[in-house]
């Protein structure tokens, strides 16, 4: 069995909702900068709470912002 990692497509998003940037999204959904780095960059995987908010903001359903991928161990 392979480990689970979640994988996202903020980055490309954010570029198609106006070009909005890190700082912009974190101020919409009540994180740092920081944060969205993380996440863009597969480092942190947020919050069920924390995914919702950032799909509400890009108006999409969950499951195309954020997906899963398995890798092989």
């Amino acid at each position: 069995m392979g480990k689970w990692l979640i994988g996202n497509n903020v980055r490309k998003l954010r570029f198609n909702l106006d070009e909005m940037t890190q700082q912009q999204l974190a101020d919409k959904v009540g994180v740092t900068r920081q944060t969205i780095v993380a996440i863009e960059k597969g480092n942190y995987s947020p919050s069920l709470e924390l995914a919702f908010r950032i799909a509400i903001v890009f108006n999409s359903p969950l499951e195309e912002v954020f997906f899963v991928e398995e890798k092989d161990l």
